[in-house]
């Protein structure tokens, strides 16, 4: 079985979309690699065996999300729906909470799990001692509001060692192991 990895774009003051929701350019790296950004990206799409997201990560879409993954993803929701499938990616909805939806990525091979969206589920994970690493993909924008990925903690002291760090155009890519 793989780790259990975070792996968010974050704006330089913390947060993961602006005041008004907005993506802000947070993810320009993603679909415009450049740079160090293709190994970023080759390793995403080659090592991720399942994905854990939040509702609001999934969105709208009764039928799913256009996603390179293809692979299942686990949807935290307070409300049972059918399994929804996509061009090749699964979207399972997951109402008993966190650990359940990471239990099943894990179940579902024997590669990564990836939990890439949602600060809130990010949060919920870190307080659980659930996750191996954190990636961040750190952009250089200042916000100065909006949903900030580190909130809601619990005053938690949460140890992290720095693994890797690796530059892009417009982008500094930064891995770090979970200490335990």
């Amino acid at each position: 079985m793989g780790k259990v990895f975070l792996d968010m774009a974050v704006s330089l003051d913390g947060f993961v979309s602006g005041p008004n929701g907005e993506d802000g350019g947070l993810h320009d790296w993603y679909f415009a690699p450049s740079g160090n950004a293709t190994l970023i990206l080759d390793e995403l799409l080659h090592g991720v065996g399942a994905m854990v997201l939040g509702k609001r990560a999934f969105g709208d879409q009764p039928d799913g999300f256009d996603t390179p993954y293809k692979v299942p993803h686990f949807v935290l929701s307070h409300a049972a729906k059918d399994t929804v499938e996509r061009d090749g990616a699964t979207f399972s909805f997951v109402t008993d909470g966190v650990e359940s939806a990471l239990e099943q990525a894990k179940a579902a091979g024997d590669k990564d799990v990836c939990v890439a969206g949602g600060a809130n589920v990010a949060q919920q994970c870190l307080k659980a001692g659930l996750l191996d690493e954190v990636q961040l993909h750190l952009v250089p924008v200042l916000f100065g509001g909006g949903l900030r990925l580190f909130d809601h903690l619990g005053g938690q002291r949460i140890e992290l060692e720095r693994t890797r760090v690796l530059e892009s155009p417009g982008v500094t890519h930064l891995k770090f192991r979970v200490v335990k």
